[in-house]
């Protein structure tokens, strides 16, 4: 059993390991030999739902499976690393499905440097509508580049005010 403190550390490892996971799955497997869930994400939807949503259930079963097995096996550190799994995949939804796309209208600006950055680097993203040539494939770890240009574009637009 371990206490909160080390488990609060262990779900924040796990979080971090989850960017570094979900930016190698993006640019390794949605951009290769998964492509055809993937496709439609890059080149228009038909509807609300897409096909590159399968990619939720794929990435919650980690969370499911270490929260679930932790829990029946009294391994207290499978349940934080499950509950650091999950707390990326809100922040994602949130940040991807939410901020960047809009498919939920529940949040309009978060007009800091880092969100812009963000949001910039995801659409550099996008502008590649194949599965080749793709740049950008993290959401939380962006270039330093875009964060220089959305800083120097907040000062400019606030230093005016």
């Amino acid at each position: 059993m371990i206490g909160t403190g080390l488990g609060i550390v262990v779900l924040m490892g796990a979080f971090f390991l989850t960017e570094l996971a979900a930016w190698s799955a993006h640019k390794f497997l949605m951009h290769g030999v998964m492509w055809y869930f993937h496709r439609d994400h890059h080149q228009g939807k038909a509807g609300f739902f897409e096909r590159n949503d399968v990619f939720f259930l794929i990435f919650a079963i980690p969370s499911w499976l270490g929260i679930m097995l932790g829990l029946m096996y009294h391994q207290h550190a499978f349940v934080w690393m499950g509950f650091g799994i999950m707390a990326y995949g809100f922040t994602y939804f949130l940040l991807h499905d939410v901020f960047i796309h809009r498919r939920f209208k529940w949040i309009r600006e978060m007009n800091t440097p880092y969100f812009i950055a963000i949001r910039r680097a995801h659409k550099m993203h996008h502008k590649h509508i194949g599965k080749e040539e793709g740049e950008c494939f993290g959401l939380l770890i962006v270039p330093m580049k875009y964060y220089l240009e959305a800083r120097k574009s907040y000062k400019q637009n606030h230093s005016a005010q």
